[in-house]
């Protein structure tokens, strides 16, 4: 079995091996294809992997390669990761939305528009040189903004499933208050990536009994001082919202918090650096737990347990063939398109992502999905497009912004920001 990750030269990767060296089980991968441009940043990384799959006795071979062409050949599954613009673009998405008083990250608000801009164009081109060289292989989508991307590849034919580690994340932090195994615990986990609520938490099975009210009775404080928010408010909301959903229901505290602190990128850029050096070491044969601060925790598992029941796997402690993807709409939801892309359980087979039915809801959620939604078919429109009309009119529909003067003053920040990374700019 033959994985290519694209992007292979991230400091991610170590984390992404890790799961392959533990879970061979469910994934028994034989030749792992790691390809990115930056060949600096791409040996030191498969160094380091082929040193920590030999030190857990993993016969897989590791090979880098900068020809994108050649790491996709007979690749089983293709896995995504990129960042178009590296961590300095992270850190600009990061900075000029705050001078206009917005949020300044890389995959909400103006920010993540200007990534899904730089990105989708990049991305529908790979995936199309996959398609070309390898029409069977699987592509699991990574690369943020998850849902704009994954809805450009389905929308083109790909045979595509989108995956964040929110969910998982969440799953391991209930499960170990709750003291049982992770794979007992079912999320009713439903709208979109990043913008998501858990309406139950079902122990055994999506049938299962709902734990979520005693969990928030008796752990509320520690679940809302991990997400910032306050306590009161989860139990209002009677659900536990992703962080993500802070800069939407704390959007000014974020905003002022965000201009008296650095911005993220120049922390993971820092970080980045410690750790490239800590990859040049012979001696490191293991993942360093610096890389636990990078952030994607748990994001081996999941993108090993979804590569797993895509290739016909999918056993073994990791939630066998159900998993949180972003899948086609298809009716799940049905005030949204079908063409949407939502993040939701699904059962996961080498036929693809099958979405599971999910609670009903209620105004609160469907109000709100509903607007990031149509952002988010303008965003594509735009990142397919281009021009800047089609830019400000996305920038207007995003609920975080809505006013045309704002938007008038992101767009023209967005492109002068962006230019070299645009086309048609």
């Amino acid at each position: 079995m033959k994985l290519a990750v694209v992007g292979g030269g991230s400091t991610y990767t170590p984390e992404l091996v890790d799961g392959f060296a533990r879970l061979r089980e469910i994934l028994p991968v034989t030749e792992l294809a790691l390809t990115d441009p930056a060949g600096d940043r791409l040996e030191l990384v498969g160094g380091l992997a082929r040193r920590m799959l030999a030190r857990a006795g993993h016969p897989a071979a590791v090979t880098t390669t900068g020809d994108l062409d050649a790491a996709v050949a007979d690749a089983d599954a293709v896995l995504l990761q990129l960042r178009v613009g590296g961590q300095a673009a992270r850190e600009r998405d990061e900075t000029w939305p705050l001078e206009c008083g917005c949020v300044g990250q890389e995959t909400t608000g103006a920010g993540g528009l200007a990534k899904a801009l730089r990105t989708v164009p990049v991305v529908l081109d790979i995936a199309e040189r996959v398609r070309r060289a390898n029409p069977g292989a699987w592509i699991i989508d990574f690369t943020n903004p998850v849902g704009i991307v994954t809805r450009a590849l389905l929308n083109e034919g790909h045979r595509a499933v989108g995956l964040c580690n929110v969910a998982i994340g969440l799953q391991r932090k209930f499960a170990a208050l709750l003291e049982v195994e992770p794979g007992r615990l079912h999320l009713d986990h439903v709208g979109l990536n990043h913008l998501t609520w858990e309406l139950g938490v079902r122990l055994d099975g999506p049938g299962g009994r709902d734990v979520l009210p005693g969990l928030l009775a008796r752990h509320g404080a520690a679940i809302a001082a991990d997400l910032r928010l306050p306590e009161p408010l989860l139990h209002r909301l009677g659900a536990v919202p992703s962080y993500y959903l802070r800069y939407f229901y704390a959007h000014d505290e974020v905003v002022a918090e965000m201009r008296d602190s650095p911005p993220r990128a120049a922390e993971v850029a820092a970080m980045e650096r410690e750790l490239l050096e800590m990859y040049a070491d012979p001696a490191l044969d293991t993942r360093p737990e610096l890389l636990a601060g990078r952030g994607g925790a748990y994001y081996s598992e999941a993108a090993v347990a979804l590569a797993a029941a895509l290739l016909g796997g999918g056993r073994g402690g990791t939630g066998g063939g159900t998993q949180v993807v972003n899948v086609r709409n298809d009716g799940t939801l049905p005030f949204l398109p079908d063409d949407a892309v939502v993040e939701v359980p699904a059962a996961v087979s080498p036929a693809g992502a099958k979405p599971l039915p999910v609670p009903p809801l209620n105004p609160l959620h469907t109000g709100l999905i509903s607007a990031v939604t149509a952002y988010e078919h303008l965003a594509l429109d735009a990142a397919l497009r281009g021009g800047r009309d089609r830019v400000f009119t996305a920038l207007l529909a995003h609920p975080l912004i809505g006013q045309y003067a704002l938007a008038e003053k992101l767009t023209d920040r967005l492109l002068a920001h962006n230019r070299e990374h645009l086309a048609w700019a």
